[in-house]
């Protein structure tokens, strides 16, 4: 079986980049092309190279021997591939922390699990260090994710049921996937709706059941103008929002206090050793739960009740799976 392109390139980064000397092509197939033919393999390894390098990954050609130039390996230098130092304002600083606290993804870690115990197994030194630098960014709890994020990769056809809101029973829909996008903590899938010939974005966690493949890779090609953001921001109906009451450890809370309609400074919190303030914020009815939770003991969700309880269903679940 065919190992997909993003999980074919996962793999390449992660193998070029924990090695500490460079590492040849044979090698290089042995482990991550295995079956593939001489003419195969280096047409995907040239492909695949000049993908990461597209990507601003800096792929390095070096001598397997110092002593000799004749025969060639390939790494990523940790510290040319790292991020410089950022400095950042305490509201961009709150963003980045939700995002590092959230990623829970369990299909990259089996990915890198899994390049990392071939470079293991083959005997070659790795720096898992180098590994702190490629943190991924998310979390995508719904089912259909990891089958649409592939779709897109591999330019497949899909077929789902998907229910629509209201709706009395979900309906089956064909999709060429252009992209996955994340907006206003919602996760949807944009592209051709093969079904109706025009341009469609469908919310993940409305997808009924497994998605279906409909196609064999590359079937269809994705526009180059396409705009994934302008698409969804167009054709997903505008969010219900509703006005929060929560309580905030002072210094913290900062994507709620930017947006605040009132902040009363200096009142009783749940316990008494930290500065608490109230405040009072309009917010997208799907995403307060997800940004109150990214918070962890800092917020405090006083109101609306609905959502006050659906923080505490995934608290008291989370102390279940414990």
């Amino acid at each position: 079986m065919a190992v997909p392109k993003s999980e074919r390139l996962l793999n390449l980064l992660i193998m070029l980049l924990v090695q500490r000397r460079p590492i040849g092509k044979d090698r290089i197939r042995g482990l991550l092309y295995a079956g593939s033919s001489p003419e195969a393999f280096e047409k995907m390894f040239e492909r695949d190279k000049d993908e990461l390098r597209s990507l601003g990954v800096p792929v390095e050609v070096a001598p397997l021997d110092p002593l000799f130039s004749d025969e060639v390996g390939y790494r990523i230098p940790p510290d040319a591939f790292a991020l410089p130092d950022v400095a950042l304002t305490p509201q961009e600083a709150a963003v980045v922390g939700i995002a590092s606290r959230v990623w829970q993804h369990a299909t990259m870690a089996q990915v890198t699990s899994d390049a990392v115990r071939k470079l293991t197994a083959a005997g070659i030194d790795v720096d898992l260090d180098a590994l702190d630098i490629t943190g991924p960014l998310l979390t995508a709890d719904e089912p259909a994710f990891d089958a649409c994020w592939f779709a897109v990769c591999e330019r497949v056809e899909i077929a789902f049921d998907y229910r629509r809101p209201g709706a009395d029973a979900p309906t089956t829909r064909h999709l060429q996937p252009w992209g996955v996008v994340r907006s206003a903590g919602r996760w949807y899938v944009v592209g051709h709706d093969v079904d109706r010939g025009a341009e469609r974005v469908f919310r993940l966690s409305r997808v009924v059941g497994p998605v279906r493949t409909a196609s064999t890779p590359g079937a269809y090609e994705v526009p180059a103008d396409v705009d994934l953001r302008a698409i969804t921001r167009r054709l997903d109906p505008p969010a219900r929002t509703e006005h929060a009451t929560l309580l905030v450890r002072a210094g913290a809370g900062h994507l709620f206090r930017r947006d605040a309609e009132r902040v009363q400074p200096g009142v009783e919190g749940p316990d008494a050793h930290s500065v608490w303030d109230l405040v009072e914020v309009r917010r997208r009815s799907e995403s307060l739960v997800e940004e109150v939770l990214a918070e962890g003991p800092d917020v405090v969700l006083l109101a609306p009740e609905h959502a006050r309880q659906q923080v505490r269903h995934s608290l008291e679940q989370v102390l279940v799976d414990t």
